[in-house]
């Protein structure tokens, strides 16, 4: 449940994460955030019911262990003198981060065809506007990761698959082609690391925002989790048993197989709430150092 916290007021809510400022300021002039991942999982483009316990911790882990492998700038940030203190009751699964700008992209990177790919792929033999080779599969490696933006879409609404083009004109030229940039570096990099712990990272979602004091792009919000990423183990892969994944692909399976994605989602059996947060725990463990 969102409450407000000692020292901090709530000032918004996404799918998954809760947003506070320190008591007194305002979310739009706030110079640091409070990021708190909740429990809450989401799956086409609804929250769910029941959450998963500990998620939001686990979470929080990830994304910090790889702010600090990618050697990137993110928007993290140190305390300061203004900062009030972070109650223990939300500190692991918090991130004190700077008040950026943010872009209204979500920088997805694929390096396999697979998911809403694979299903565009099959109807165009492109995916957002960039031509692949004929004959791929379900889950084959591309010949190299493609750059396939969306729109981030306001919360109830459904995120919008766009050209590089269409970038261009939401950002301008200048910082398009460096959000395009930065997200092949960064994917290039993590997939190096996590192939040395025999996992698979089969694409993701990237955001970024621009720091008000100094303009720089930083890499924001959650990187590189369960929740924004698909994670495959490699020794499954390399066996042929594609699409066993660290991350919340059982929950889309269970939802595509028991709704008809009209209307309210049917809540999510014990059972597969258990199988999810398993798998998450499994790739921290495979994972971080």
């Amino acid at each position: 449940m969102v409450s407000d916290l000692p020292g901090w007021s709530h000032a918004y809510s996404g799918k998954v994460r809760d947003l506070y400022v320190p008591a007194g300021q305002g979310v739009a002039t706030a110079p640091r955030i409070l990021v708190v991942a909740s429990d809450r999982v989401s799956a086409f483009d609804h929250v769910l019911e029941p959450g998963i316990p500990g998620k939001g911790a686990l979470l929080t882990r990830l994304s910090t262990w790889w702010f600090s492998k990618l050697g990137v700038s993110n928007h993290l940030r140190e305390p300061d003198s203004s900062t009030p203190e972070i109650p223990a009751t939300v500190a692991p699964s918090s991130m004190l981060v700077a008040n950026l700008d943010m872009f209204p992209i979500e920088a997805v990177v694929r390096g396999y065809l697979t998911g809403s790919g694979w299903l565009e792929y099959q109807e165009t033999q492109s995916v957002c506007g960039i031509v692949l080779p004929a004959g791929l599969n379900d889950g084959d490696k591309l010949p190299e990761p493609i750059y396939t933006p969306a729109w981030k879409a306001p919360v109830g609404e459904h995120d919008e698959n766009i050209t590089f083009e269409r970038t261009v004109e939401l950002v301008g030229a200048d910082d398009a082609a460096a959000i395009r940039d930065l997200s092949l570096k960064v994917f290039a990099a993590a997939s190096a690391i996590a192939a040395e712990h025999d996992v698979i990272l089969a694409d993701t979602k990237f955001e970024f925002g621009r720091d008000r004091e100094t303009g720089q792009i930083c890499l924001a919000d959650e990187v590189l989790t369960s929740d924004s990423s698909r994670y495959w183990d490699g020794r499954d892969y390399a066996a042929g048993n594609r699409g066993l994944s660290f991350d919340k692909q059982i929950v889309r399976d269970w939802l595509s197989a028991n709704w008809d994605k009209h209307g309210t989602p049917p809540a999510l059996p014990a059972e597969i709430i258990a199988q999810t947060a398993a798998r998450y725990e499994d790739l921290i463990e495979r994972l971080v150092d």
